[in-house]
């Protein structure tokens, strides 16, 4: 009842009363054939806004950022949506909404990207999924491929709903962190390179010019200081001497530099000094995304690109194409997983298993725990290795720690020693018991103690004592669930059930892999 008497309270409501009763108007100028009336009242029809929901939902920023997710998702598909217009099925997406997530999601792209918060991305069916770190908060999302959208039968009413509140909260998160790097929101893009589809590259050079006059404008305020300041910013070697504002510029360096944690300063750094040229048949939005948040300087084939295929300077070429008309001996020719499987490992991979026409490695997901499932695929190994190698480090082998690491020959002679004696003892203990047995069945027959053979042939009796331990461990497994409550032993059975299962999973995987590496012995 209070919820009741709370919505009927809500100023929403009565801006809907009261748009419902000006259509009623409308309605009756056009019945009436009132033309002019009808021009009037639509020129003047009153609209609503979401932005009291969004602050009384979200009263503080951090709160906005964490339930951003499916948010994003949303707004990155009907941006990838086409506009349809069914007046026989009731199926209608307006063109404006389309175009307005395309803006926002691209205004969120940039940011990430300028600001290097991207962590994590991966490639699957259903589309790529990103993953950055905002204000110290983890935000995963969805973008769908770049193909032509089927659109499926589900009612678009009620998602178009969701998606009208999902813009505007996307539209105060974008503000507000474009405040907080000190751009100015929304951002004016060049209409030249909206019209060729290179938004993300329009809204680059939207923060270029930004960051120009924002120290244009600190110079200005530099000429002003009084003599004083201008003869403690000349005490400073540091300072470039002649140069108006230097002191707010190291200011403004100096806290950008605090601000960015050591997992910014390393993923800034990753493609630093590495040129990208893109070809046409790649997903260039993904790549002109995910590139300049590593630090990678990048282009594209076609208008507005910032230079050209033939320029020298040019590190890498993305291809997807087996055959290529012209190579430049100059450049690397990769396929386009090779920035995402580099992006994830946060080193630069060898190039020769993504050269074209070659069947490249398996695309690892970040999001998996390889340890927690208990499989751990090759190539995630071999980057492990690559990785070490990079740090001049040696890893460990199995069952070993770094410690064990200072002191290999120690550590094979030790190893050595412990497995003969080890084996020993087993081998003493096997015979022990096998005497003993041997001296019970005598006794019972009968037989005097000189009769006992003094060498008795040493046989394996390890297995039947395991089995012995193992049969004790599942009898005292059982009397715990006999004296467990129903809940507990009901949860305990589903745990050893999902335990189960990833481990027929990794077994399946493991056998999997052992076909394929048997098949390809085989040819």
């Amino acid at each position: 009842m209070k919820d009741i008497m709370f919505l009927k309270h809500e100023p929403l409501l009565e801006k809907l009363r009261d748009i419902r009763t000006y259509d009623k108007k409308i309605k009756k100028a056009v019945s009436k054939k009132n033309r002019d009336l009808a021009e009037r009242l639509l020129t003047r029809k009153p609209s609503y806004t979401l932005d009291m929901l969004v602050r009384e939902r979200y009263p503080k920023f951090i709160d906005a950022l964490r339930d951003l997710d499916d948010c994003l998702s949303m707004v990155h598909l009907f941006a990838a949506l086409p506009a349809v217009d069914r007046a026989v099925d009731g199926e209608k997406i307006p063109v404006e909404r389309v175009h307005n997530c395309r803006r926002l999601s691209h205004e969120w792209l940039a940011y990430i990207s300028r600001t290097h918060k991207l962590r994590k991305t991966f490639i699957s069916v259903k589309g790529i999924y990103y993953q950055a770190e905002v204000e110290g908060q983890i935000v995963t999302w969805l973008t769908p491929h770049a193909l032509q959208q089927v659109l499926p039968e589900v009612d678009y009413r009620v998602l178009l709903t969701f998606l009208e509140f999902y813009e505007t909260l996307l539209a105060f998160v974008n503000y507000k962190l474009y405040r907080s790097i000190n751009v100015s929101y929304p951002p004016i893009l060049d209409p030249r390179l909206e019209a060729l589809a290179a938004d993300l590259y329009a809204l680059s050079r939207y923060f270029d010019a930004n960051g120009k006059s924002k120290q244009i404008e600190n110079q200005q305020e530099g000429t002003n200081l009084d003599e004083s300041e201008v003869r403690l910013a000349q005490l400073h070697q540091q300072l470039p001497s002649n140069e108006p504002g230097a002191l707010m510029h190291l200011l403004d360096d100096g806290s950008n530099k605090e601000d960015e944690d050591l997992e910014t300063r390393e993923c800034k750094s990753l493609f630093k000094n590495v040129k990208f040229f893109l070809s046409r048949e790649v997903p260039r939005e993904s790549l002109l995304f995910v590139i300049p948040a590593f630090g990678g300087t990048v282009s594209w084939e076609g208008e507005g690109a910032p230079f050209d295929e033939s320029d020298d300077s040019i590190t890498h070429q993305v291809v997807d194409r087996p055959i290529q008309g012209r190579r430049f001996l100059s450049r690397e020719y990769v396929q386009p997983q090779w920035v995402y499987d580099c992006v994830n490992a946060r080193i630069l991979l060898p190039t020769d298993k993504y050269m074209v026409g070659c069947i490249p490695p398996p695309h690892l997901s970040p999001f998996v725990d390889n340890e927690a499932e208990g499989h751990v695929p090759d190539y995630a190994e071999a980057i492990e290795r690559i990785k070490a190698a990079g740090r001049k480090e040696v890893l460990p082998l199995p069952g070993t720690g770094i410690e064990d690491l200072d002191d290999p020959q120690g550590l094979l002679v030790s190893d050595r020693q412990e497995a003969i004696e080890a084996a020993k003892r087993k081998q003493q203990i096997s015979m022990l018991e096998k005497q003993y047995l041997d001296e019970l069945k005598l006794e019972l027959k009968g037989a005097p103690f000189s009769d006992v053979p003094k060498e008795i042939e040493v046989k394996d009796a390890v297995g039947d004592t395991i089995s012995d331990v193992q049969q004790m461990a599942d009898d005292v497994s059982d009397m715990s669930k006999v004296v467990m409550p129903r809940k507990k032993r009901k949860l305990l059975e589903a745990m050893e059930m999902s335990k189960e299962r990833k481990r027929s999973s990794v077994n399946r995987l493991k056998e999997r892999k052992k076909n394929i590496d048997e098949a390809k012995n085989l040819a």
